[in-house]
């Protein structure tokens, strides 16, 4: 493990986006200030628990997938949020016990229960890199990622609910891009996002009303259109079925991923590197 300039100390008078998140999944690592904020936001928009939720069956959808039937033996996951069974290197090693897989984050409460993360197969390895996903160089030129992962071979990058936490200032398609250029053809990119482009007036101001309990709680939150998220695959194809919802990419359970038709939850996709 990697702390890079040293992890700030966790404030837990503070909430933050991890632990509230992990609140949603019904976990049990956050605390009060996180639980009032979650709690805000779920009394505003009760949808975000569904969506967090399908999310995570997302991620396990797409690990499986891409080892089973496009033969993925590396996963770089940024952003990878506080633990929460399974986890990725777990699908993936269930699959192909010689799988590979690099998590990384830049939240200290994430550090502290990293070494869940570090359980690997004898055959294979994981590694946890204490890094800011807004500073892609630091992931891609890290000792952790160099030792674990081969960029001349095919690389799965999930950034799974992470770039809506990354403001238009600051380049999101930008830095997804000096990441994803460094990646080998062959290589995927699994990606989700929080959605801008709800088709009523409530629901668009009760996003609104969420938007601000994160950003009264010091964080960004930029929900997207789906155009806007479709512009983070440019030059990549697409697999199917595209850009859907995370409920509806592949899903075991029925066409409509289980949920309600119409269910609104995040916009997720699945891209390769020609």
């Amino acid at each position: 493990m990697s702390e890079q300039d040293g992890p700030p100390p966790v404030d837990t008078a503070i909430p933050h986006s991890a632990r509230m998140y992990d609140y949603y999944l019904g976990g049990k690592t956050h605390y009060e200030a996180d639980v009032r904020a979650a709690e805000a936001v779920v009394a505003k928009l009760p949808e975000i628990v569904t969506a967090a939720r399908t999310n995570r069956d997302f991620m396990i959808r797409v690990t499986r997938a891409l080892a089973a039937e496009y033969g993925v033996r590396q996963f770089l996951d940024i952003g990878s949020g506080i633990p929460t069974e399974p986890n990725l290197h777990q699908v993936a090693q269930s699959v192909a016990p010689d799988a590979r897989v690099v998590y990384t984050d830049n939240d200290p409460i994430v550090l502290q229960y990293a070494q869940a993360l570090l359980h690997s197969t004898p055959e294979g390895r994981t590694t946890y890199l204490h890094a800011d996903a807004a500073r892609p160089e630091t992931v891609l030129d890290s000792a952790e990622l160099g030792g674990t992962l081969d960029l001349d071979r095919p690389v799965a990058v999930s950034v799974n609910a992470l770039v809506h936490f990354i403001p238009d200032e600051r380049g999101p398609e930008g830095i997804l891009r000096t990441l994803l250029d460094r990646l080998a053809p062959g290589s995927f990119l699994s990606l989700s996002h929080g959605i801008a482009d709800v088709p009523d007036r409530e629901g668009s101001e009760r996003i609104d009303h969420v938007v601000d309990i994160y950003r009264r709680s010091g964080t960004v939150l930029v929900p997207r259109s789906r155009e806007q998220v479709a512009r983070f695959f440019d030059g990549w194809e697409l697999l199917d079925p595209g850009l859907t919802m995370t409920h509806l990419w592949r899903p075991d359970n029925g066409p409509d991923g289980g949920l309600p038709k119409g269910t609104l939850t995040m916009y997720a996709g699945v891209g390769r590197k020609r």
